[in-house]
């Protein structure tokens, strides 16, 4: 007894130290200038948001080692900011001024990102007028994409163009594009995506605003706080590492400072960001409007937000009037709203 004992031991021994000598099959070595030295950098799956691993920056790089069974798309994080995007799948990946090397997927979607930069840059040489040659290039882009992205559907690549492509969708093009590859329904970020038409059909022009609240440091705020109390009220859906929301600000500054005076409020809601860089760009900016930070995907995912920035018009009751202008057609519903309810209280 005490022999079979001893020997079941010692295999059990045998294989715990097999368990800690099976090594690990992937490597990460990344360098990046927004990598402070010291500072906590996470890997984050691209398609969940889950963090995967995290590391300490040190001597200039971030190193990951660990295990992946299957290849999946990645991007690392660090203080909020957005890092470098690749592919994480077996073998040592190197990660250096936004491409990724060392491993079959990452080359291959490294050679995509320089022939569309090629394209691109073939683009912009073109002259202004040259509709049909830009039209040709563009195509060229189009097909490439097509290409690529129906070439690599069951991997990391075809799911990340797929879901580019996706948000630009109509909901029966979706439908109709998963019916023929049901396995992308199996993404979170699919998921979303279809889940986006049910709420921009509940928070369309004409519904009543879906109220919510975001608490920061012990405060809570709720858009029911701004909207619905008799005034009109923008709403600017916004994140500080977002460069077309930045570039719309200037625009925004402009119809604040022309109707606040006229009985416009403006609302900034910052979402998708980290509270303290948002707080950092509202003072570096000087936006002179009030604020929700803090709010990450609570309203985006309320109100079916698929990219930012995102404008939305509340009409005095609470009504939705409508959202995502173009900069004319703002102006132009703001001017007729403003003077009327001028016209109204003179009466």
């Amino acid at each position: 007894m005490k022999r079979i004992v001893f020997v079941s031991l010692a295999a059990m021994a045998l294989m715990a130290c097999t368990a800690k000598a099976e090594p690990n099959n992937y490597k990460v070595i990344a360098e990046n200038p927004q990598m402070e030295e010291g500072a906590l950098v996470y890997m984050l799956n691209y398609d969940t948001s889950d963090k995967m691993d995290s590391t300490i920056v040190a001597n200039g790089q971030a190193i990951f080692e660990g295990k992946i069974e299957a290849p999946v798309f990645v991007r690392l994080v660090t203080d909020g900011n957005r890092l470098d995007m690749f592919i994480l799948e077996k073998g040592d990946i190197t990660v250096k001024d936004g491409d990724a090397v060392g491993t079959p997927l990452n080359a291959q979607l490294s050679d995509f990102g320089s022939k569309i930069a090629a394209l691109e840059n073939r683009f912009a040489e073109l002259p202004q007028d040259d509709e049909s040659g830009r039209e040709a290039v563009y195509n060229e882009y189009l097909a490439l994409n097509d290409s690529v992205m129906n070439a690599n559907i069951d991997n990391p690549i075809g799911y990340y163009l797929f879901v580019q492509k996706a948000y630009n969708m109509e909901r029966d093009e979706l439908v109709a594009a998963l019916e023929k590859t049901p396995s992308l329904k199996g993404y979170t970020r699919v998921q979303k995506i279809l889940n986006v038409f049910e709420r921009q059909d509940a928070t369309a022009a004409g519904k009543m605003f879906t109220d919510f609240e975001v608490t920061y440091n012990g405060e809570t705020q709720k858009l029911s706080d701004y909207v619905g109390k008799g005034k009109y009220t923008l709403v600017d859906f916004w994140a500080s590492w977002c460069g077309p929301c930045m570039r719309k600000m200037p625009h925004i500054k402009e119809i604040y400072a022309k109707y606040a005076s006229k009985g416009l409020e403006v609302l900034g809601v910052a979402v998708w960001d980290e509270p303290d860089n948002s707080l950092a760009k509202i003072e570096q900016l000087k936006l002179p409007w009030k604020q929700i930070v803090n709010a990450q995907a609570v309203p985006t995912d309320l109100y079916g937000i698929l990219g930012i920035p995102c404008i939305i018009l509340f009409a005095p009751d609470g009504t939705i009037v409508g959202r995502d202008f173009e900069d004319d057609e703002l102006n132009a519903i703001l001017a007729e709203a403003l003077v009327q309810a001028d016209t109204e209280e003179g009466n």
